[in-house]
């Protein structure tokens, strides 16, 4: 029996969101936010299941089925208080990105010696994309033409 050191064993933590609308959803985080689909489960030829990936963070979306044995029908939004974390290089790069590409996000802000940029998908889950700074707590960040 080959033993495995229990702090080795995990290689990673992947998000697993339940979608209303898996078409809509990819479109956000591929065409939103850059991530790249990596795998997919089709059947019948119809996407239902998968995996994003953008640099070394990824998730997966798997929409709920409406009918049926399987089915699920949230009493609000599935995402409502959950947030995913993705800890970044430059995180006002992603805020400048995801604007420019029409996705909407709050002013970035510093708590706790990082940038926070936060947006929210459209079944409502949060994403933080936080990156290190030496700025100081409760900074606002203060776009190119504001400072002019």
């Amino acid at each position: 029996m080959t033993e495995t050191r229990a702090d080795a064993n995990i290689r990673q933590a992947v998000p697993f969101f339940a979608v209303a609308n898996i078409e809509a959803s990819v479109r956000y985080y591929v065409e939103g936010l850059g991530f790249e689909m990596t795998n997919r489960w089709a059947p019948e030829g119809r996407l239902r299941w998968c995996w994003l990936q953008r640099g070394g963070a990824a998730l997966m979306l798997q929409e709920f089925a409406s009918e049926g044995h399987d089915s699920w029908t949230p009493t609000g939004k599935a995402g409502v208080g959950v947030t995913i974390c993705f800890i970044c290089d430059d995180a006002l790069a992603i805020y400048r990105e995801a604007r420019a590409r029409g996705i909407q996000a709050a002013r970035p802000f510093v708590g706790n010696g990082m940038w926070v940029v936060s947006l929210a998908d459209p079944d409502g889950y949060r994403l933080d994309f936080e990156s290190d700074t030496d700025a100081p707590e409760e900074t606002e960040y203060q776009e190119e033409e504001e400072i002019r």
